[in-house]
């Protein structure tokens, strides 16, 4: 169960460094309730590299879990 669940967050961090901008149209609909502007709050350039790197170290991470786990 602990490998299906890693190979899940695996495809969320691979979404995150190929398309970071699918995961912030999905959060996007979170926000209309209580954000007066949910447009407003799209990420620049330099916020979407930042996701980019994050997904990186992340699946990094992920992977050498997942390594040592088998």
């Amino acid at each position: 169960m602990f490998i299906v669940i890693l190979c899940l967050m695996l495809a969320m961090g691979l979404v995150q460094v190929v398309r970071p901008q699918l995961l912030w149209h999905m959060n996007r609909r979170l926000q209309r309730g209580w954000v007066k502007d949910p447009d407003g709050t799209e990420p620049t350039r330099k916020g979407y590299a930042v996701q980019r790197v994050t997904g990186v170290v992340f699946l990094a991470v992920a992977v050498w879990i997942l390594v040592t786990n088998l």
